[in-house]
């Protein structure tokens, strides 16, 4: 299990557990985070608080997540990121597909904006 879930308000917050996001969990983490589209879920924080490294295979199952989930009128955004992690998002220009938000509770309380 890649994801643990809380419910924050109108939001689903799915932590990321593993410390580096990388070729090892990029799959298991897009098969969880589809399954919680499908199951319903319209607003989605991905909180990665305790991550310290990501990969590109890693990051292109975050898009296509983003990617499956808009097909499903949802949307998904991201929380939690340490300051290399929001400067590689910069930098790849990822912060123009998702919003970033500092904690995952301040991503759900901006649902309801």
């Amino acid at each position: 299990m890649i994801l643990t879930t809380t419910t924050n308000k109108s939001a689903l917050i799915a932590r990321v557990e593993a410390k580096e996001a990388n070729l090892t969990v990029a799959e298991n983490f897009k098969e969880e985070l589809v399954a919680l589209i499908d199951k319903g879920n319209k607003f989605i924080v991905v909180d990665l608080e305790g991550v310290t490294y990501v990969d590109s295979s890693f990051l292109g199952a975050l898009v296509s997540s983003l990617k499956y989930a808009i097909t499903k009128q949802a949307d998904i955004v991201i929380a939690g990121l340490n300051k290399d992690i929001l400067a590689l998002f910069h930098l790849i220009r990822l912060d123009k597909a998702f919003k970033i938000f500092t904690t995952a509770h301040e991503a759900a309380a901006s649902k309801t904006l």
